[in-house]
């Protein structure tokens, strides 16, 4: 069998689509890059990288606490609190529509303690065709834009679920709010323990600060718990400074691909298997249920998605913010509980205000504005 070997591959028309090779052979069409490991869909193992799901928030900002979700996904861990802001925010790079922006609240000067991280936990079940942990651990790449109002060196860092195994990571930011994009290609890690399962496989962190006890050198892997890459720029340390992020791509191999997209409803439901909201403002229907006694109402909901695990319940409490319509009369409550819960549904409770007739149907209403219902599967 023969072999030719080329270079280029091109049509007759110096305007029509070539294909090219490098010493490596890496392919490219038009310039965009092949991926090296993989499938060409289902590439991105993080989920809503360009920013557009916010269902908890619906785009307001929030002062966040540590461990506390803000865009879909996207979680915040830290060691000091009201620092910063997180919002959905419309200032994009071309072809995006939505990125986070982060706001420094206070010049704040991190001790060795101290780290503030923007972070998603992709779940054991995306990862393990990586086979981290065994000698065939496969390379990833990470790709980002990113707009800073500050320049200077970044961190960030790629961890397991026990946070034992940790690859610090730096960037640089060239100049003051332009948005540039970043790519890193990762080793795989040969050592630890990755969880395949339904747990957290991967933990990906960008850093807003971190101290010296969470900061490690750049581009090796570590069994110590490091958040970020030592000397990095610290966000929170500028008063009003910003950081702004979307386009957050993490795929096998060694070459960053254009930013996988996928459609809204697509990576909606990708998000809902996390975390699903299931109704916000008021006079809104919400479910059917029956009087089980005159002070308590049961009903079951059941999820657009297969959610992780069953979940808990996050809802907004207020003095007649829900309502039971039932032979005419409206009855208000003002708590509810999971009494049971699977990945497909949950049945719910109520309890706090309720006087109905046992045996009784009803029709559940939302009768405030800041009313909201969701679950929460998170990793």
């Amino acid at each position: 069998m023969s072999t030719i070997k080329v270079s280029n591959i091109q049509h007759g028309s110096a305007a029509s689509a070539a294909i090219t090779l490098d010493a490596n052979g890496q392919a490219t069409l038009n310039g965009l890059a092949f991926p090296t490991s993989g499938s060409l869909s289902g590439r991105n193992r993080i989920i809503n990288g360009d920013m557009r799901i916010d269902q908890r928030n619906a785009g307001a900002s929030v002062t966040p606490t540590t461990f506390v979700y803000t865009l879909d996904r996207w979680q915040i861990a830290l060691t000091q609190a009201s620092k910063f802001s997180v919002q959905q925010s419309t200032t994009t790079p071309n072809a995006f529509t939505s990125s986070t922006l982060i706001t420094s609240l206070s010049a704040y000067s991190v001790v060795a303690s101290d780290y503030f991280q923007f972070r998603q936990a992709v779940e054991g079940f995306n990862i393990s065709d990586l086979a981290w942990g065994t000698a065939n651990a496969a390379s990833v790449t990470l790709s980002f834009w990113v707009r800073s109002s500050l320049t200077g060196t970044f961190g960030g860092s790629i961890q397991n679920s026990s946070e034992n195994r940790s690859y610090p990571f730096s960037y640089s930011v060239s100049a003051a709010n332009t948005w540039e994009q970043k790519s890193i290609v990762i080793p795989g890690d040969t050592s630890g323990t990755w969880v395949t399962n339904n747990g957290i496989g991967i933990r990906l962190g960008f850093s807003l600060g971190a101290g010296s006890t969470y900061s490690g050198t750049a581009g090796s892997w570590s069994g110590s718990d490091y958040r970020s890459a030592t000397g990095a720029t610290s966000v929170v340390g500028t008063n009003g400074a910003t950081f702004y992020i979307t386009g957050v791509q993490l795929e096998a191999g060694s070459v960053a691909t254009p930013f996988e997209r996928r459609s809204y409803g697509q990576e909606l439901a990708l998000c809902q298997r996390y975390y699903y909201a299931h109704v916000r403002g008021a006079g809104l229907n919400w479910g059917v249920g029956t009087y089980y006694s005159s002070n308590l109402i049961a009903t079951h909901i059941y999820f657009p998605v297969s959610m992780r695990s069953g979940p808990s319940l996050d809802y907004v409490t207020g003095v007649g913010y829900y309502g039971a319509f039932s032979n005419s009369v409206l009855d208000a409550f003002d708590a509810m509980g999971i009494q049971r819960a699977h990945g497909n549904g949950a049945a719910i409770d109520t309890s706090t205000g309720t006087s109905g007739t046992a045996g009784y149907g009803c029709v559940l209403q939302t009768s405030n504005a800041n009313s909201f219902i969701a679950f929460s599967a998170e990793l």
